[in-house]
């Protein structure tokens, strides 16, 4: 392998589409993984875009991200809750949902959570 590689997400590997066309996650994968860059569009909520994709009852993946534009809210099964925006940094935990805030779409990449995100359940 050599010691560049560049990749677009304006070409990504792989293209998956939420529910009710409320999204997209495009997902770039290298040697030493996958990244994706979610874009959730105004009204995507996990539980109603990929919950039926994904099959649990919360979203089992855990998240380390950056958040480009747009705001988000995640509730973890718990409770607790936090607001993200531009430039937020995240971590979150297995056992939560999210929904985007506002009119404007959330896009964010990830570099810990997409390889299987908003993927059916493996038989």
């Amino acid at each position: 392998m050599a010691g560049i590689l560049r990749k677009s997400f304006d070409a990504a590997d792989e293209t998956r589409p939420f529910e009710e066309d409320k999204g997209r996650l495009d997902v770039l994968t290298g040697g030493n993984g996958s990244v994706g860059r979610a874009v959730f569009e105004p009204g995507w909520q996990w539980s109603r875009h990929v919950k039926p994709i994904a099959g649990t009852d919360s979203c089992m993946v855990r998240h380390i991200g950056y958040v480009v534009s747009g705001r988000m809210k995640v509730a973890m099964d718990d409770g607790e809750a936090v607001e993200f925006g531009p430039g937020d940094f995240m971590e979150i935990e297995p056992g939560h949902d999210g929904w985007v805030l506002g009119d404007e779409p959330c896009v964010i990449v990830d570099w810990a959570g997409y390889s299987d995100y908003a993927l059916p359940p493996s038989s």
